[in-house]
């Protein structure tokens, strides 16, 4: 083989220049939304359009004091929403960062990985089996070099490229076979391509620059969160106008004009106590801040809303290679049989590819080095041909010109070499004995043939026309992962079921199977019984059998397609090129990080970036935790302004006068002042119950809010509502010339419900105590709690009070307040003493 001279590729210097002069390797630039433009987008919302009419009414009444008390707080809520927005966006940001598409090139002399975007011309890029080419530029070198440009060309056959030294950069065509274009992909082989055209410059760019980028659909659970605030926001309508209607009755002895503008303020108040502004800033936040924290776990989420239906799986498909097992294949044994070891080593290493990349191909090369074949002796001589692997021989070759002879080394499934070998009955019987017998022992069992075409021009065209002597058959082991017995328990307890699809045989994925304890280790499928089978009974194998075995990347589709169609919600792990249909397919698919192709990581919706099984698991069970906190925030949301809606609602009903009510609409915009940080900063950070892995994946149809959820939520709500309005409605009544300490009680009792609701909401099972210790170190969660008792002494003990038509409590009064807030909130301690005891009684 002639000795290639290293390329050096560019420096660092001229990097940062060409940047200048061409820009980022992008279709077409990202535009950025200004702050103006978000600012005006949360102004426009329902609950601020109330606020700022609440606030002018306020002026017009001749009340400038409480309009501009009521625009600070406008201002507060704005700035609050904005900081949300922005830590969401900049979280977004930086996931997008981490999935962005990478390319190895050669800069300075050394090999790197950058982003795909960081690409100028001049850059020489590494490009292998599974990547897709990111610019367009010249092939400088190639190895078994093909390429899928059907997204350009529409031609679904591969091309296979050379190198412009072959005398192809003078071809008419305008598809050149010397050249790589941006958007195509390496279905085999490798090469080293000089950039020459990126971003909208290439023709993959010029195309793009006329496509328009398709809408974003909403979720399931945006669809159901935007529905919910809408139904609030038609109920808020209707009670708007009765409590208009109402208040305008009660107070006959004002001038038309007043009544109005009286009526129009309590229904406001209504209104704006009714609507759940909440809902879309929880999804978002939660959503953001779970994929950020899955991101830091080695779980990369690529689409949000992969977040949601994690906590959905129900069928785990895995790979057993890498993901089941570590990947760190080793030669565990050889059987030479018409050769000897020696023989058997050397025709093996031969069969390798000179710079291969497969784990499977370093260990046998390993092996070779460890008994005295060293690569340079292997690879001294001349390649004359190569018979490339595919998924449907499952066997390659080399032709070699080595010491003078002719040689073809071949290596594949057993069942394959042995098919190209002329064995005696009893020969073949021994080999096939062989082959079960070391993959009953976990073993990847791989034969190894070979032989001696008299002249150059008696070399076989195909690997199938060769007729091989049979050399032995080599053994490798790649051990389970450690953790991988315990966390198929974990998945077998909170009802996933483990299924594994290989290449491997059969025998080989029932002995890891069994060893790692997954549960159906006997129940086997093969491929070629797959390929027989119709759709109808593919979906009825797939309900019993857990190992799929000799499978090609055609039947994980259909192993993914049958399994979703009996109703399962698929996760998919892949990482190679034809497994990005299956991916896709699947309704979470998994790219391996580290060992996937980019076109896998392209089509899979988390990337999985240390490739460990472990992980998966821990990501699941995330999903359902988020999941569990987005539900918990929803009717915490609901129990809290259902008080707030009937106080507003009531007091006209009772003949309160309007300057007398409970909540004017400045306490209300004061309390949404609480529930916003306490939705997106307390119950985004609670940990996963105790039972999250213990229990039965969530049906994916189930309503957020369910029917049962809600009956708590009510049942809360009107408990908080009975008292505080009660006690407010007791002193108002005892005291009528002083409405503001009957305003003041109830809002404190409010308040302090507010904070003893969050703790009894954070788990169904553990008792409030509990859930306080589960995060006694966190110190975000004690700041928003002391900020928000803080806040309240502000109001009850300092002139802010006067401001807001509140007057201090008396210590007993104060006392009083936060113990009728504690009884309102920590009944249902009592409610889940009663439902954890009936559970015990059911074990």
């Amino acid at each position: 083989m002639t000795e290639k001279t290293p390329l050096k590729g560019l420096s660092m210097l001229q990097v940062k220049k060409l940047q200048e002069q061409y820009g980022k390797n992008v279709l077409t630039p990202q535009k950025k939304i200004g702050f103006l433009h978000k600012l005006l987008h949360i102004i426009s919302e329902p609950m601020f359009l109330l606020l700022i009419a609440a606030s002018v009414i306020y002026f017009i009444l001749g009340e400038p004091r409480d309009g501009a008390v009521m625009l600070l707080f406008v201002l507060g809520i704005i700035s609050i929403d904005v900081i949300q927005e922005w830590k969401t966006d900049k979280t977004l940001r930086a996931l997008h960062s981490l999935s962005a598409p990478h390319i190895k090139v050669i800069r300075e002399g050394e090999e790197q990985e950058i982003e795909s975007e960081d690409l100028v011309p001049g850059d020489l890029m590494l490009i292998q089996e599974g990547v897709k080419i990111p610019a367009d530029g010249v092939v400088l070198r190639g190895s078994d070099l093909r390429v899928d440009e059907s997204s350009l060309t529409g031609e679904a056959e591969g091309v296979w490229k050379v190198t412009t030294e072959e005398g192809e950069a003078s071809s008419s065509d305008y598809w050149r076979k010397d050249y790589c274009y941006a958007g195509t992909l390496v279905v085999q082989g490798s090469g080293t391509v000089r950039v020459e055209k990126t971003g909208p410059s290439t023709e993959y760019g010029k195309i793009g620059q006329h496509v328009a980028t398709a809408p974003e659909r909403p979720t399931p659970l945006q669809i159901q969160t935007n529905s919910l605030v809408k139904r609030s926001a038609g109920i808020a309508a209707m009670l708007f106008v009765l409590v208009g209607v109402i208040t305008y009755i009660n107070i006959p002895d004002h001038a038309f004009g007043a009544r109005m503008i009286e009526s129009i303020l309590s229904g406001i108040t209504l209104a704006m106590a009714m609507i759940p502004e909440e809902f879309p800033v929880v999804l978002t936040v939660f959503l953001s801040l779970g994929a950020w924290r899955l991101a830091k776990k080695n779980s990369l989420i690529r689409r949000l809303p992969s977040v949601e239906t994690l906590g959905a799986v129900s069928v785990l498909c895995v790979d057993k290679t890498g993901t089941i097992t570590m990947n760190r294949m080793r030669v565990q044994e050889i059987w030479a049989a018409d050769c000897t070891k020696t023989d058997l080593c050397e025709t093996m290493g031969l069969g390798c590819e000179p710079d291969t990349y497969d784990p499977m191909e370093k260990a046998m090369l390993d092996y070779c080095t460890e008994r005295g074949i060293s690569q340079a002796h292997l690879f001294s001589g001349t390649m004359l041909k190569e018979y490339s692997f595919t998924n449907e021989l499952k066997m390659m070759g080399h032709v070699w010109l080595h010491d003078g002879t002719v040689l073809v080394a071949a290596k594949g499934s057993p069942e394959r070499i042995l098919g190209l070998c002329n064995l005696p009955a009893a020969k073949k019987r021994e080999a096939e004995e062989k082959v079960l017998e070391m993959a009953a022992q976990g073993l990847r069992v791989i034969a190894v043939g070979k032989m001696f075409p008299a002249t150059e021009a008696e070399i076989p065209a195909e690997l199938t026309d060769c007729r091989l002597t049979f050399c032995g058959l080599v053994g490798l082991e790649d051990p389970p992962r450690e953790s991988i017995k315990k966390d198929i328990a974990v998945c077998t307890q909170a009802g996933i079921r483990v299924v594994m699809i290989t290449g491997d045989n059969g025998t080989t994925a029932g002995a890891i199977a069994k060893k790692i304890g997954m549960p159906g280790s006997d129940r086997i499928l093969t491929g070629d019984r797959i390929e027989a089978m119709s759709e109808e009974e593919l979906r009825k194998a797939v309900r019993r059998v857990n190992i799929f075995s000799r499978v090609v990347p055609q039947h994980k589709m259909r192993i993914v397609q049958a399994f979703r169609e009996n109703g399962e919600i698929v996760a998919m792990t892949g990482d190679g090129v034809n497994d990005a249909p299956a991916l896709k397919y699947a309704d979470i698919g998994i790219a391996m990080g580290k060992r996937g192709s980019e076109v896998s990581r392209e089509a899979a919706d988390l990337i999985l970036l240390d490739d460990n099984f472990s992980t998966i698991v821990e990501t699941i069970e995330d999903g359902r935790k988020i999941y569990d906190n987005i539900r918990k925030a929803i009717g915490y949301i609901f129990s809290i302004h259902i008080p707030i809606a009937l106080a507003s609602l009531f007091a006209p009903l009772l003949h309160v006068v309007p300057a007398n009510l409970m909540l004017l609409p400045l306490h209300i915009v004061l309390l949404e002042l609480l529930i916003d940080p306490t939705c997106s900063i307390v119950l985004e950070r609670q940990p996963a119950e105790p039972d999250t892995m213990h229990r039965k994946p969530r049906d994916p149809k189930e309503k957020i809010v369910t029917a049962g959820s809600l009956l708590k939520s009510i049942a809360q709500g009107i408990i908080l509502f009975a008292a505080s309005f009660g006690a407010y409605y007791a002193l108002l009544s005892r005291y009528l010339d002083n409405a503001p300490l009957a305003r003041t009680m109830g809002l404190s009792i409010l308040i302090f419900s507010n904070l003893f609701l969050v703790q009894v909401n954070t788990s169904e099972h553990a008792y409030t105590v509990q859930s306080v210790l589960r995060l006694a170190h966190d110190k975000v969660m004690w700041a928003a709690h002391l900020l928000t008792i803080g806040g309240l002494l502000a109001l009850l003990y300092t002139p802010l009070g006067g401001y807001l038509k509140l007057t201090p409590l008396s210590a007993g009064q104060f006392f009083a307040a936060l113990g009728i807030a504690a009884a309102a909130v920590f009944w249902y301690d009592l409610v889940k003493l009663i439902r954890n005891i009936g559970k015990k009684k059911q074990r």
